[in-house]
């Protein structure tokens, strides 16, 4: 058919710095209550789980807070799953998805697997997004479902409120702002605060980056009521499993915990700009948990000395620039000493 899935280099290394996860472990006292609520899940597995979810959604809801309920609230097997599922409900054929390029590399491949039409919209050349410039494009383009994603992934780049609530009056679809990262970055409130009043808005979350909670798959949307009854209709039964609605109810109740390492990474992913640049590579501003870095002369080249030496990152083929994870401060440290290493050798 001539299209390649979504992937992500697996190597086994020492460093893996390469898909955003949060390197930083559990908290033991947290895995222990963790395990203790999966084996209580266990003994009821013979039996389908709560196909609505009530407990996690209301989870959730007292997580964001912002007077958010339960009924405003979703979740599905990542945050991939939730955009999907979105598609499901308001894309498909003689409708579009529209974004700003370079962006998450899953939109396109979502709008093509329910055949929705995809639009990319090239990202002014310091990424950053106005409100002048993104409702221009949404009244050229009028798609029928745009996404914002704020920390862009994979610029890093921040992304502001007056330009989110800019893009819902500038067309009459349906907006959804991807939060991946939104944990991560300190200066910014959440689109969630944007909710009241405006029943087109979709605040998409998920567990996998700032919770450490990857191998879990737990994404989850805040939204209208109505918007969440909409994905009712078009979600698999029982889609979420018992254990992955007991994992995350019991560490949304350690939340204070489980995102005790987010300020850590802000200190680490600002330490690594900070080498980088010292060193001569441009690094673009980032409210993530990860870095854009441009001014490699052989991008490929760098990933691959670095692999030699059990440091992952990533290609995304974005000409002279690598992204970075921010880990744990020995990871850190261990990449800079080699990034600097490759850097004298060069010049």
């Amino acid at each position: 058919m001539g299209k390649t899935p979504y992937g992500a280099p697996q190597d086994s290394v020492a460093v893996s710095l390469n898909v955003n996860e949060n390197t930083h472990p559990i908290p033991e006292a947290v895995i222990t209550e963790i395990v203790a609520e999966l084996t209580l899940a266990v003994r009821g597995v013979n039996r389908y789980p709560d196909r609505d979810f009530v407990k996690l959604r209301e989870a959730l809801a007292g997580y964001l807070g912002h007077g958010l309920t339960a009924s405003q609230l979703w979740a599905a097997n990542g945050s991939n799953e939730v955009l999907q599922q979105i598609l499901q409900a308001f894309g498909g054929p003689g409708r579009s998805l529209l974004s700003f390029t370079p962006t998450y590399s899953m939109y396109p491949l979502l709008a093509d697997g329910t055949d929705t039409q995809w639009v990319p919209v090239e990202r002014p050349a310091d990424y950053a997004l106005t409100p002048g410039f993104v409702s221009e494009m949404l009244r050229l383009h009028a798609p029928s479902i745009a996404i914002l994603c704020g920390p862009n992934n994979p610029t890093g780049t921040p992304l502001d409120l007056d330009t989110i609530a800019a893009a819902y009056d500038a067309f009459d679809g349906i907006l959804i702002v991807d939060e991946a990262y939104h944990e991560f970055d300190a200066e910014r409130e959440s689109a969630v605060t944007l909710l009241q009043g405006r029943p087109r808005l979709l605040v998409s979350r998920t567990m996998s980056k700032a919770f450490a909670f990857a191998g879990v798959r737990l994404g989850y949307l805040a939204a209208d009521p109505a918007v969440v009854d909409a994905l009712k209709l078009v979600r698999l039964p029982y889609h979420l499993s018992a254990l992955t609605q007991a994992a995350a109810i019991a560490a949304i109740r350690h939340a204070s915990e489980m995102l005790a390492t987010v300020a850590d990474i802000r200190v680490q992913r600002d330490r690594l700009a900070e080498a980088l640049s010292d060193l001569g590579y441009l690094v673009h501003p980032s409210g993530a948990n990860f870095l854009l870095v441009g001014g490699f002369a052989n991008p490929t080249a760098t990933f691959e000395a670095l692999l030699a030496q059990g440091i992952l990152i990533r290609d995304l083929g974005i000409p002279g620039h690598l992204r970075i994870t921010a880990g744990t401060e020995n990871e850190t440290t261990i990449l800079i000493n080699a990034l600097t290493a490759l850097t004298s050798a060069e010049r």
